[in-house]
């Protein structure tokens, strides 16, 4: 049976569907009625979304400084491309900035001997954490090594770690990594 209302004026009837499709489009597309409301955005119809957006965009920022800086050791690109100059140093024998950080790094990533390997990288909105295995010259077994760190608008601009330094006998049959 379909069902349908007269409408009066026209001298015909409307189908209750075509009404009830009206009834929910008028207001989105007549800006002067009562009924109107603007649409959010996206990002705040989806505080997830965004979220997942900006951790994303990050993951490809850290992923690529993680390789240029550990993998290449080449800190001065690295830290050019995408450290802040006002970068914020938690590490208590490196002062803030990105230039004292490079002054500080370069010299330890260049050592013969010298490897980072990365075991993983974690993002999460505005913060990383790249989990690695880093040895600053041929000497010694090297140290597991967290570097955490926060980005704003593309770019680095905080950073603490947390080193461990690898012992020849352990306890635990899988340590470290």
């Amino acid at each position: 049976m379909r069902r349908s209302t007269r409408v009066p004026g026209t001298g015909g009837t409307i189908p209750f569907a075509v009404l009830a499709l009206a009834a929910m489009t008028v207001p989105s597309v007549m800006p002067g009625c009562a009924m109107a409301k603007a649409r959010p955005p996206a990002s705040a119809r989806s505080p997830e979304l965004a979220r997942a957006r900006e951790t994303a965009r990050n993951r490809a920022i850290v992923t690529d400084f993680a390789r240029l800086f550990y993998t290449e050791r080449d800190v001065r690109t690295a830290f050019a491309r995408y450290v802040a100059p006002d970068y914020i140093q938690h590490n208590a024998g490196i002062v803030d900035g990105r230039d004292a950080a490079v002054a500080a790094l370069a010299p330890m990533f260049a050592a013969p001997g010298s490897r980072f390997a990365i075991k993983r990288i974690l993002v999460d909105g505005d913060m990383a954490a790249i989990h690695l295995h880093g040895r600053g010259g041929a000497e010694g077994r090297g140290a597991t090594v967290v570097d955490l760190y926060r980005l704003s608008h593309g770019k680095i601009v905080e950073h603490w770690d947390v080193l461990q330094p690898i012992d020849a006998q352990t306890v635990n049959p899988h340590p470290y990594f």
